[in-house]
């Protein structure tokens, strides 16, 4: 396996990952609804929520598999936060980078690897939403865009996570954090419906 290289900024980076306080947190039904219908929607045994560590893959919530880590030079999650559009390999065993990596050549038996990076609004990308076959195979263009749909989504609950965690953080009209959902979204799909 050819490891993924480390970004310039990633200093910058593994210390938003800590401003999150989100790694070796129980899991949480928010995170993996979401996992769940990645797999849902891209019919994928696996789906995770990785987040990219110094040295590990954490993962946050998963579908598929019972780790919880694997040591960050056997991810195909590094590669995929080194770049900005989705990293799609439809079959690893052919991909010079990933064809000796143990995830490929054992357990889970990674074949197809499909993941959007997690993104903060300071464009740092703290990990994966990915889904995983055994079998090689491609998404359709609709998979893939709701992939990232559902991306976007476990960034928004990451950041409702960590403004819940802030410590007297409220909103405008003086709630707290844990009651300041934007509803715009809803109002729009409401709206569009009327």
């Amino acid at each position: 396996m050819i490891a993924a290289t480390i970004s310039d900024n990633e200093t910058e980076r593994l210390a938003e990952l800590r401003r999150y306080a989100i790694l070796d947190t129980p899991p949480e039904a928010d995170f993996d609804d979401l996992a769940k219908l990645a797999a849902h929607i891209c019919q994928a045994p696996i789906a995770l929520i990785s987040l990219i560590d110094a040295h590990r893959q954490w993962f946050k919530s998963r579908v598929g598999i019972t780790a919880t880590q694997t040591p960050r030079e056997h991810a195909l999650c590094a590669h995929a936060i080194l770049q900005s559009e989705p990293l799609v390999v439809e079959d690893a065993r052919l991909d010079r980078r990933f064809a000796n990596s143990p995830l490929v050549t054992g357990d889970p038996r990674i074949t197809f690897y499909a993941g959007v990076q997690l993104t903060t609004p300071r464009g740092l990308h703290l990990g994966t939403l990915s889904v995983i076959d055994r079998v090689p195979r491609r998404l359709s263009k609709e998979q893939l865009e709701s992939l990232k749909t559902l991306a976007r989504q476990v960034m928004a609950q990451l950041e409702l996570r960590r403004q819940r965690e802030e410590p007297g953080h409220r909103n405008g009209d003086g709630a707290p954090a844990s009651f300041a959902l934007d509803d715009a979204p809803f109002k729009a799909i409401f709206d569009a419906n009327l």
